[in-house]
């Protein structure tokens, strides 16, 4: 049977997911998507300063090298042979910023996380520099100018880290966003690493030239960065390098295997898709129309399947803080041990009993983009209790999943009839029944949450030629529905209380704030 076992399996797929607060490594069976084995580790997030996130670049390496590793032991155990690993993806948290040596390989500083609050005072000195008539950054980039994106934490790091500048000026410096770090680490590094990313994360920096899908010179020279410091931008699904990995021995089994494919959300096949994990990001393809938004989306690449292939663009509403805010609960105000406990304590409960909770712990994105912003709880009487705090922050998730795809309606002007969603809180069943009661539609979850991932190694596989990207070949992902359970006009008034706790939240931060010290 083991034998025989080895036998059957067709190629098989790889993928690391690095996100904002774990790491993760994936195999995916190429013919039936079924997902074979997979191993996790939680990543350290470090606050050196108010609104300040930093996470270690050799942290995050570490932990792929770890989990490949162990996932590879797993399939082992399954009597599965990882030889038939043909391709891997990389699926990454974006917009985080790493610069590093590549002499050394040595990050110069830690990677500044795309939640990072210190380049507020950067942010307002660049918008002065944009005429009113002319938001050249906006029409070139489909952003918005914000401490969210990767150009203004590399301005940061170029002012104020010296063996950032310096590395520059020897022209020993590479910048790259997480993918851009682990594509050269893992395809050798200082040893000719390949220093690349793709359009969908260059669509993140604020440097790239939406329209063209190149650098662009204008806006590198607005920012201060200099060009011979980014990585080449490729398609998503192409194969950028080889395994190259000297200093682990399990991990060397995925020697020579091609990495060739990075994450693209849309690639599900979904009109409009939503991904929960530290933040939110609700995605709308657009098809190969650039659409710019009046209601505070961002416009950015959704994919490019191939060298010669079309780029598809997406409209995207972004909210910072989701299952942040369920950590926040757990490592912050220990009212729970575990992610997993919230909804046993919103389930005890069933409503925050007008508790509010706006989780502004970054301001706000989208769709108000409000710097000023910070967390709130309101609503509170002697009679709330953790239950009602815990269920409130799963509302908040809702509630900010609600203001984008009411922004998302009025720039498509075609009301979504449903909403299709992924990532690790999707396990969570009141939350997601509640998603469906706030939106008024019904919610659909695949019964394999990890689409991201799943996108990553279908873009890797494509390329190598080892998995089809035809819609009938995905059809086979069997859904689980939630359909709203309370009446319209309970979900309206809920909704508008909501927006009044939001605009309590505005206006907190005002003159400049310690935020921006210097290390």
């Amino acid at each position: 049977m083991a034998a025989s076992k080895k036998a059957v399996l067709g190629p098989l797929v790889g993928a690391v997911d690095q996100g904002t607060s774990s790491t993760r490594f994936l195999v995916f069976n190429s013919k039936t998507a079924e997902l074979l084995s997979h191993h996790q580790v939680e990543i350290k997030q470090e606050f050196p300063r108010e609104g300040w996130v930093e996470q270690d670049p050799k942290e995050i390496l570490h932990s792929v090298y770890e989990c490949i590793e162990k996932t590879c032991e797993k399939l082992g155990q399954l009597n599965i042979d990882i030889s038939n690993i043909k391709a891997i993806g990389v699926s990454n948290q974006r917009e985080t910023t790493v610069v590093w040596d590549k002499i050394t390989g040595e990050p110069l500083y830690n990677a500044v996380v795309w939640l990072d609050l210190r380049t507020q005072s950067t942010v307002e000195s660049l918008s002065k520099r944009i005429p009113g008539n002319n938001n050249f950054v906006k029409s070139k980039t489909g952003l918005p100018l914000s401490t969210y994106f990767s150009a203004v934490k590399l301005r940061w790091l170029l002012d104020n880290v010296r063996k950032v500048q310096k590395a520059v000026e020897e022209k020993r410096a590479l910048f790259g966003t997480i993918d851009s770090w682990l594509i050269w680490s893992l395809t050798g590094g200082v040893n000719g690493g390949v220093h690349c990313t793709d359009v969908t994360n260059a669509s993140r920096t604020m440097l790239f030239n939406i329209h063209s899908l190149e650098w662009d010179k204008q806006l590198c020279e607005f920012f201060g960065i200099p060009m011979e410091i980014l990585p080449n931008v490729r398609s998503s699904s192409e194969i950028y390098g080889l395994m190259k990995i000297s200093h682990s021995l399990k991990a060397g089994a995925l020697e020579g295997v091609p990495i060739s494919g990075l994450k693209c959300a849309a690639l599900v096949g979904q009109m409009c898709f939503q991904a929960y994990g530290t933040g939110c990001f609700l995605l709308c393809n657009t098809g190969h129309k650039c659409v710019f938004s009046d209601h505070g989306l961002l416009t950015t690449v959704a994919y490019k399947l191939g060298r010669d292939k079309p780029v598809y663009y997406a409209l995207e509403g972004s909210v910072a803080i989701a299952g942040a805010v369920i950590r926040w609960l757990r490592d912050n105000l220990g009212i729970i041990k575990t992610s997993e406990e919230i909804e046993k304590l919103a389930k005890e409960v069933g409503t925050s009993y007008g508790c509010y909770f706006v989780p502004a712990f970054s301001g706000l994105y989208a769709p108000y983009w409000e710097p000023s912003a910070r967390g709130i709880i309101c609503g509170l009487t002697q009679f709330t209790n953790k239950c009602h705090i815990a269920f409130a922050a799963l509302e908040a998730v809702c509630f900010q999943t609600r203001e984008i795809l009411d922004a998302m309606n009025r720039d498509c002007g075609i009301p979504l009839s449903h909403l299709q969603v992924d990532g690790g809180m999707t396990s969570n069943k009141i939350l997601m029944q509640l998603q469906a009661d706030i939106l008024y539609i019904p919610v659909v979850k695949p019964s394999m949450p990890e689409t991201t991932a799943l996108g990553a190694a279908m873009a890797a596989g494509a390329a190598e030629g080892v998995w089809s990207l035809e819609p009938e070949d995905l059809s086979a992902v069997t859904m689980e529905r939630f359909e709203p359970q309370i009446n319209a006009e309970e979900s309206e008034i809920r909704y508008s209380t909501w927006k009044k706790a939001v605009m309590k939240s505005m206006g907190w931060v005002t003159t400049q704030s310690p935020e921006s010290g210097i290390p």
